[in-house]
């Protein structure tokens, strides 16, 4: 009987715990001022796609919040056991639960009419401090909710010492996993790679590693390979841009960039081909900055008080657009922008010295090839003491 009594009073103990905790969320969730979108032109329907992630900040205080629908959810207002996920995630996990269960990183992930994949690199460090690692590969076929998962040893793992996956594909029916490497060095010397593995998911086997791109360095110089934001990271793309950048660190003073060793390069993977882009309309900064979605880079200028959207065909790299948008410029604000079906949602966001901004939040939502303003508006908050809290915007994803 005493046992019985203990498991009780543990229960009731554990209740009233979560039970006095949702009280606090909720009434701490209820004070924090609760932000939407006040419409200047066009339809507050634009809206319904648009999800805002940020940060509300009040000197030591932070709160995640995201502003979906025009109603804003904080951190506290989920369960105790919700993630936040990126909303590509949360759909994929409401519609393959079983085969998303553990998957988490967008860039992992490939999506068709017919097949769900996904390819991570599990790794640590033994003893001797040489990386084990394997790629966890998994294959839905949707038709029948089919699934197929596997492990296979990483190749050359021991010259690894980190490791990350970029982009998939399935093309012919086998996995394409693009990554980052750096390799493993017992000198001064730092190498860093981009290599492209093909898996054959019917013999589950790694087909071929191959070495894209190496660069060796020494201090100061540095190397680093970076790609423009993927607007459609599970979505097949046939061609990825990938900017190598060389530079040199001063011991006084910032990174300086080695602009004629910097270069921009794209990679097909139906050609397999491996391409400097020459000079012409295309540049590494506009890639640094810049969209993709495998078929297009956009990329966003300032020009003469106002910004600029232009859009290069990724095939023939030439310019097919170039829009300008119905919203001032300004140097202090930040943007945040998105694209999707033709349009760009473009967020503008004053910052101040602490990083957040009690300023309204401007959005801007226009079609691309007209050029025509589908919506403009701005936050409006509905507390009066909300000028002590800073917003921080964090991304912009649209559904």
């Amino acid at each position: 009987m005493k046992r019985y009594l203990c498991s009780i009073i543990i229960s009731l103990v554990v209740l009233l715990s979560i039970g006095t905790y949702y009280v606090k969320v909720a009434s701490s969730a209820s004070s924090l001022p609760r932000y939407t979108f006040k419409t200047i032109e066009g339809s507050d329907k634009e809206l319904d796609p648009v999800i805002v992630q940020a940060t509300l900040e009040n000197g030591d205080f932070y709160e995640p919040l995201t502003i979906e629908s025009n109603r804003t959810t904080y951190g506290s207002d989920r369960p105790l056991w919700s993630d936040r996920y990126d909303h590509q995630i949360e759909r994929l996990i409401k519609e393959h639960r079983s085969f998303m269960r553990g998957k988490d990183s967008i860039s992992s992930l490939y999506e068709d009419d017919d097949f769900l994949a996904y390819a991570w690199v599990n790794s640590e460090f033994t003893n001797n401090g040489k990386m084990e690692a394997k790629f966890d590969i998994g294959l839905l076929e949707k038709k029948d909710e089919g699934e197929t998962s596997f492990q296979i040893e990483l190749p050359h793992q021991e010259r690894i010492m980190n490791i990350d996956v970029r982009d998939v594909q399935l093309v012919h029916s086998k996995l394409q996993v693009l990554t980052m490497i750096d390799v493993n060095s017992n000198n001064e010397k730092q190498t860093k790679e981009v290599h492209l593995y093909t898996i054959d998911l019917a013999n589950k086997k790694v087909l071929s590693d191959k070495t894209l791109l190496s660069e060796t360095f020494t201090y100061p110089n540095q190397v680093d390979f970076e790609m423009p934001i993927d607007v459609a990271p599970s979505q097949p793309n046939s061609m990825v841009l990938i900017s190598l950048i060389k530079g040199v660190n001063h011991e006084e003073g910032p990174f300086e960039e080695k602009l004629k060793e910097s270069k921009l390069i794209s990679y097909n993977y139906e050609t397999e081909k491996l391409e400097t882009v020459k000079k012409g309309p295309l540049s590494l900064d506009m890639a640094r900055s810049g969209y993709a979605d495998g078929k297009n880079l956009y990329t966003v200028e300032m020009k003469s008080g106002k910004y600029r959207i232009k859009t290069f065909d990724l095939s023939s790299q030439t310019l097919t657009n170039d829009t300008e948008l119905d919203i001032a410029a300004n140097e202090e604000e930040q943007y945040t922008a998105a694209f999707k079906n033709g349009r760009v949602y473009f967020l503008l966001n004053e910052m101040n010295q602490e990083g957040g901004s009690n300023k309204p939040a401007k959005l801007l939502i226009t079609d691309l090839k007209s050029g025509k303003t589908l919506y403009k508006g701005e936050t409006v908050i509905n507390k009066k003491n909300s000028k002590s809290f800073g917003l921080y915007i964090d991304e912009l994803e649209i559904k």
